[in-house]
C-alpha cells in the first residue's frame, strides 16, 4: 500500500506540472498575438505615413526626375546621331547648300534688271535683318533637337509634322531640275575636249542660211536637246543626255551613300571648287576691253529706283532662294552639330560668304556685259 499511494502521488504532481506549463504556454501565446496585433497596427500607420511622405516627396521631386530622364534620352541620342568630323566640314556644308544657281544666275540678272547698285543696298537690308535671324532659326532648331525636317516639327507638334514632309518633297523636286542641270554641264564638259569647239561656228551660216541668229543657240537646240519643231511631234531619246543624266545620279548617289560620312568628304571639292572657277572667270573677264565699264555701272546705284516696292520685294524673295530658308537642308545639316556649338557665329558667318559669293558672280557677269558693250559699240562706230 505505502508503494501504491506514493506512486498515485507522483502521479498527481506530474499531471499539475503539465497543466502549468500549458497554461503558460496559452498566455504566452495570448500575449504574442496581441503584441503582433499591436505591431502590426502600429507597422501599418508607419506604412502608410512613409507611403505619404514618398508621395509629397515624388510630387516634389518628380520634375526634377522628368527632367534628369529627358537629359539622358538626349545624351544617349547625342551619342546616337553621327557628327560632323570637323567644324570645317559643316561650315563647307551649309555653304555648298545655300550658294548655288540663285547666286550665279538669278542675282546678277535681279542686280542688273533693279538699278545695279541700287538693289545691293534693300538686299542687304533685308539680310540683316530677316535672314540672318531665320538662318540663325533653323540651324539652333535642328541643333538642339538634332533631328531632320520632319523629326523637328513632329517634336514641335504632331499636328505640325506635315510640314516636314512638304519641305522634304521640294527639296525633291529641286534635285530633280538640278541633277538636270548638272547632266547639261557634263554633257558640255564632254564636247569640250575639242578643236575648234563644236558650237564656235553655226552650221547654217556656211550653207548660206541666214536664219542662224547664234551658233551657240543653234548647238544647245538643236545638238545638245535635239528637240522637236513641235511639242506634238514625239522625238527619239537623247540617249548622250539621258546618259549625262544618269551619271549625275550616280556621282550624287555615291556622294550621299554613307550620309555625312561621305557627303562630308566631298564638300571640300564640291565647295571649293566653284570658288576658284569663278575666280578665274573674274581675272581672265578683268583682262577684257571694257570690262570695268561694266563693274562700274554695276556700282552705281539709281536711287530713284531704290525707293520702288518692287524692288525690296525681289530682294526678300532672293535673300529667301538664297540662303535656302524652308527647304529643310539647313535643319538637317546642323542637326548633326553638338548642342554646344555656337550657332550665332555659324549663321553670320555662313550668310554673308552667300553675299559675298553672289557679289563675285555679278562682278564676273557685269564685266562680260562691259566687254560686250564695247563691241558692240565699236560695230556701231564702225557702221
Amino acid at each position: 500500500m505505502p508503494k501504491n499511494s506514493a506512486a498515485v502521488k507522483l502521479a498527481d504532481d506530474v499531471t499539475e506540472c503539465v497543466r502549468e506549463l500549458l497554461s503558460n504556454e496559452d498566455a504566452s501565446d495570448d500575449s504574442f498575438k496581441k503584441s503582433t496585433l499591436i505591431t502590426n497596427h502600429h507597422g501599418g500607420r508607419d506604412a502608410v505615413g512613409h507611403r505619404k511622405q514618398r508621395d509629397l516627396e515624388g510630387g516634389v521631386s518628380g520634375g526634377e526626375e522628368d527632367e534628369e530622364g529627358e537629359e539622358e534620352e538626349e545624351e544617349e541620342e547625342e551619342e546616337e546621331r553621327p557628327a560632323w568630323n570637323s567644324k570645317l566640314q559643316y561650315i563647307l556644308a551649309q555653304v555648298g547648300f545655300s550658294v548655288g544657281l540663285g547666286n550665279v544666275w538669278r542675282f546678277p540678272y535681279l542686280c542688273q534688271k533693279n538699278g545695279g547698285g541700287a538693289y545691293l543696298v534693300p538686299y542687304l537690308i533685308l539680310l540683316v535683318a530677316i535672314g540672318i535671324p531665320l538662318f540663325f532659326l533653323e540651324l539652333a532648331v535642328g541643333q538642339r533637337i538634332r533631328r531632320g525636317s520632319i523629326g523637328v516639327w513632329n517634336y514641335i507638334s504632331p499636328r505640325l509634322g506635315g510640314i516636314g514632309f512638304a519641305s522634304c518633297l521640294v527639296c525633291f523636286f529641286v534635285a530633280l531640275y538640278y541633277n538636270v542641270i548638272i547632266s547639261w554641264s557634263l554633257f558640255y564638259f564632254s564636247q569640250s575636249f575639242q578643236q575648234p569647239l563644236p558650237w564656235h561656228e553655226c552650221p547654217l551660216i556656211k550653207n548660206q542660211n541666214s536664219t542662224c541668229h547664234s551658233a551657240t543657240t543653234f548647238y544647245w537646240y538643236r545638238e545638245a536637246l535635239d528637240i522637236s519643231d513641235s511639242i506634238s511631234d514625239g522625238a527619239q531619246l537623247n540617249w548622250r543626255m539621258t546618259l549625262c543624266l544618269l551619271a549625275a545620279w550616280t556621282m550624287v548617289c555615291l556622294a550621299m551613300i554613307k550620309g555625312i560620312q561621305s557627303s562630308g568628304k566631298v564638300m571640300y571639292f564640291s565647295s571649293l571648287f566653284p570658288y576658284v572657277v569663278l575666280i578665274c572667270f573674274l581675272v581672265r573677264t578683268l583682262l577684257l576691253k571694257g570690262s570695268f565699264d561694266g563693274i562700274r555701272h554695276m556700282f552705281t546705284p539709281k536711287l530713284e529706283i531704290m525707293l520702288e516696292a518692287k524692288v525690296w520685294r525681289e530682294a526678300a524673295t532672293q535673300v529667301f532662294f538664297a540662303l535656302g530658308l524652308g527647304f529643310g537642308g539647313v535643319i538637317a545639316f546642323s542637326s548633326y552639330n553638338k548642342r554646344d556649338n555656337n550657332c550665332h557665329f555659324d549663321a553670320v558667318l555662313v550668310s554673308f560668304i552667300n553675299f559675298f559669293t553672289s557679289v563675285l558672280a555679278t562682278l564676273v557677269v557685269f564685266a562680260v556685259l562691259g566687254f560686250k558693250a564695247n563691241i558692240m559699240n565699236a560695230k556701231c562706230v564702225t557702221l
